[in-house]
């Protein structure tokens, strides 16, 4: 095997101070052999004077295009890169000490041409993305499908930690257009053209995420729209886990409509529910306030999900829309 070369991609859109922490813990790496593109897609608070900072610190370039999405500005950033082994992050993570060591002794030790990691909450997020952190990360959850298990389906890297060699990125063409579900779509086609994928638990990054519960709710509606978008690009890929989320809406609409019209006891599973959820985030993340806003965030992921979801099959399977023309609105600037 060739000697592993890393080229770490990021794209960026309006982003500076998050980018500042990001190149402030890549300077601080136990292995420092790689180089770093930053891709900045079409921002109005640009990152080329944070950039500039760490010139003299870190083996950095920065581009600067039109907007065009996440996916694209990664395949701009893979032309461009000297190494053989792409490294894609988003600009709003904290990148641990060892990760660039752990993801090189782990390629050597048992090569495959695409990996994947899991995230995790920084000490110093806030609680509410803590509590984002742990709706999104939970097996009570997600049941493990965003980055820590294998045990639920076949591994799917995720754009916000994920590497793979430059042969699948010429083999593959690299990201579609796609503007949600595209880091999905190119572990389909990666699995699809033959290549091996692996997670590795222990190259996590701290992913920060949403910000505010708003944005949290847009970002996970989206992400059920993508899943229908998904659905119709690979029917394989739809599988009974992803259902829940709408199941869980409508069994929570029915819930609340059979308790007003009948008793409060329809709405115990719901409280039994919460406290589970409560009582699991306050313990591991050693925070009652954290538990009790973890609640909140996992109704606002389940519901946004739901919503996006039947949104998009009624749309897009019923109404056989096209997938700008029917959520034009929705797609990131």
């Amino acid at each position: 095997m060739t000697e592993l070369s890393f080229s770490l991609i990021i794209p960026v859109y309006n982003r500076p101070d998050e980018v500042s922490e990001l190149l402030q813990s890549l300077t601080e790496q136990s292995v420092n052999k790689f180089e770093i593109i930053i891709v900045e897609d079409g921002s109005e608070k640009k990152s080329d004077k944070i950039v500039e900072q760490y010139n003299n610190k870190l083996n950095i370039q920065y581009f600067y295009k039109p907007n065009s999405g996440p996916g694209t500005s990664r395949n701009y950033g893979a032309k461009r890169a000297s190494g053989n082994y792409f490294i894609f992050l988003d600009s709003d993570c904290i990148i641990p000490e060892k990760y660039i060591e752990i993801v090189f002794e782990n390629l050597n030790k048992n090569y495959t041409d695409a990996f994947g990691g899991p995230d995790n909450a920084h000490k110093s997020f806030t609680k509410l993305q803590k509590a984002i952190n742990y709706s999104m990360t939970s097996f009570l959850t997600t049941g493990g499908i965003r980055g820590k298990s294998e045990k639920v389906d076949k591994f799917y890297p995720r754009s916000f930690n994920m590497g793979y060699s430059k042969q699948v990125f010429e083999t593959t063409g690299g990201f579609s257009e796609m503007r949600f579900g595209e880091d999905i779509d190119m572990s389909i086609r990666i699995i699809n053209a033959g290549y091996k994928t692996q997670l590795l638990k222990d190259a996590f990054v701290y992913h920060k995420r949403r910000t505010k519960l708003k944005q949290f709710f847009k970002q996970i509606f989206n992400s059920g729209i993508a899943r229908i978008n998904l659905y119709i690009k690979y029917p394989e890929s739809l599988k009974l886990v992803h259902l829940f989320p709408l199941v869980f809406l409508l069994s929570v609409l029915g819930l609340i409509i059979m308790s007003v019209s009948f008793s409060f006891f329809f709405v115990s599973p719901i409280c039994l529910h919460s406290l589970i959820i409560f009582s699991d985030s306050s313990v591991k993340n050693r925070n009652i306030s954290i538990g009790f806003l973890s609640v909140i965030t996992t109704y606002a992921q389940y519901i946004a999900y739901g919503i996006g979801f039947l949104k998009a099959f009624i749309m897009r399977v019923l109404l056989k829309k096209k997938a700008f023309d029917a959520f034009n609105n929705n797609f990131y600037r």
